[in-house]
Order: C-alpha cells, then sequence, then structure tokens
C-alpha cells in the first residue's frame, strides 16, 4: 500500500504488476525405483499397450514413472507426485518431456492415470492421491492395480456436473 498526500492509504497501482515466473529448478528424479520388477513390467506393459491404442490419435502423450508438476507451491515444498502410469490427450506428441509440467503444457493435466499399488503406496495412492487427481488435477480415469493381486483393479470416473438445467 502506498499513502497520499493526505497520509490515507491507497491501493497499489496494479498496471506494473506481473504474475509470478513459474519455477524452473525442477527436480525430475527422486532417486527411488519402482516397488519391485513386476512394478515396472506393469508399468511398461502399460505403456506399450496405451501407445498402441493411441496410434491413431498423434496428439496424445504417455508416460510413466514422471513427476507431474502443477504448482508453485508443490515445487516450492518438493511435494513431489509422479503417477506410475499417465495419458494426456489432444497435446503435442513429440517433445522431449523429463516430466509433465502443467504450466508448460497449456494447463494440461492428465486424463487417465494409473497407480500400481504396493504395501508402502498403498495408502498414499488412495487417501492422498485420488483426492488430488479428482479436485486438483480433474482426472476423467484413475486406476489403482497391485501386480500382485490380478483381482485388485479398481477404477473410478470422474463425472463433470452439468451446468445445464433439468428439461421438464
Amino acid at each position: 500500500m502506498s499513502r497520499n498526500a493526505t497520509g490515507r492509504s491507497t491501493a497499489p497501482d496494479l498496471s506494473e504488476w506481473e504474475s509470478p515466473t513459474p519455477p524452473t529448478d525442477l527436480v525430475f528424479d527422486d532417486g527411488e525405483p519402482l516397488e519391485s520388477n513386476r512394478h515396472r513390467i506393469a508399468m511398461n506393459l502399460l505403456i506399450s499397450l496405451a501407445l498402441t491404442a493411441l496410434a491413431d490419435q498423434p496428439n496424445s502423450f504417455v508416460g510413466g514413472n514422471m513427476f507431474v508438476y502443477y504448482s508453485q507451491d508443490q515445487v516450492l515444498n518438493r511435494d513431489f507426485r509422479g503417477p506410475d502410469f499417465f495419458v494426456v490427450l489432444d497435446v503435442e506428441p513429440d517433445r522431449d518431456r523429463q516430466g509433465w509440467v502443467v504450466w508448460q503444457e497449456s494447463g494440461r493435466y492428465p486424463d487417465v492415470i494409473v497407480e500400481l499399488l504396493s504395501p508402502s503406496t498403498a495408502t498414499v495412492d488412495l487417501t492422498v492421491k485420488k483426492p488430488l487427481y479428482e479436485s486438483t488435477f480433474h482426472t476423467s480415469d484413475y486406476f489403482v492395480f497391485d501386480p500382485f493381486n490380478p483381482s485388485s483393479l479398481q477404477g473410478w470416473h470422474l463425472e463433470i456436473a452439468s451446468t445445464t438445467p433439468d428439461v421438464e
């Protein structure tokens, strides 16, 4: 706040204000390996199958074991979030990416995310990541699967509420 000639506070001149520059010193490797060889095989299989299924949709990106950066606070807090597998549709496919940086991707978040459960990640995948992917990412489809338990597959589809009133 500044003060005018009478000593009263005046609002700052926002015409000179610039939005903060997004962070550029991003970390793309936390040094944490996948839980097991079976987890690595499952992730690679998901990537391979998605690339095959999306071959006729060239404007898509398939990633695995990559961080998704979505806010400046997340970067400052070093709160890394890296889905085991994800797909983003309607994006530039041929860019080299070390991670998914939302502000470099026109605000696009993953459309599909799969987390491969393990005893050390299941609680976070179901209680921390699920609400994040739903409320912040607005990810359409989220799945969890334990590669050691074939019957463990669970999935959620995000329904976006319609703003159109019901017609009677």
